[in-house]
């Protein structure tokens, strides 16, 4: 397996499930969760954890909704990885609950990224280079709009999954378009 930074992949997801949510893009149907709003709802019943109740509920709605819109049994997306790195990413959840404390700043960062554009957000955040901002500017949307494919990789690794969450940037208001990268390895779980 390539060596993967899984706290970027996690702050990649939660920064593209955030951008997507109805009070931003309007690309998957909830409003808020990783913002303030979530944070007042889920705070009373998870007060120790309420942020990665907030996180496991945009990633399973945003995951979702990315499969209804583009799936390929080759197809890596950011929400679907082969299994062996879903399984490790997994585990490492676990280690992040027990430093909860450290993730609050990334957090109440999201909170309010209303109106910036997602490649903005990014950078904010460090989670791109200015060369990878560069390179993904050239992506395209596919011709019926609903992928973006991203070729030059023949694995996944930290660019590879940059790529995955920076290409969402081709989507429209409530019109994603699904950043994929074809692993033939994905389908028999490498």
């Amino acid at each position: 397996m390539a060596n993967i930074n899984f706290r970027h992949l996690f702050k990649l997801r939660l920064t593209v499930a955030r951008f997507g949510e109805m009070d931003n893009a309007a690309w998957w149907n909830i409003n808020g969760i990783l913002g303030r709003y979530g944070v007042l709802t889920l705070s009373r019943g998870f007060p120790k954890t309420h942020r990665f109740a907030q996180a496991g509920i945009a990633f399973a709605v945003a995951g979702h909704r990315c499969k209804e819109i583009y799936s390929h049994p080759e197809a890596c997306t950011l929400w679907d990885l082969p299994a062996h790195i879903e399984d490790r990413f997994r585990e490492k959840w676990h280690e992040w609950l027990d430093d909860n404390d450290g993730w609050i700043p990334f957090f109440k960062s999201l909170e309010d990224i209303s109106g910036k554009p997602l490649l903005d957000v990014l950078n904010a955040r460090e989670l791109i280079t200015p060369k990878q901002m560069e390179q993904v500017q050239r992506l395209r949307r596919s011709s019926e709009g609903r992928s973006v494919h991203i070729s030059g990789f023949e694995a996944l690794n930290n660019e590879a999954l940059t790529f995955l969450a920076a290409g969402f940037f081709r989507g429209e208001p409530g019109k994603p378009a699904i950043p994929y990268i074809s692993l033939p390895d994905k389908a028999i779980g490498s």
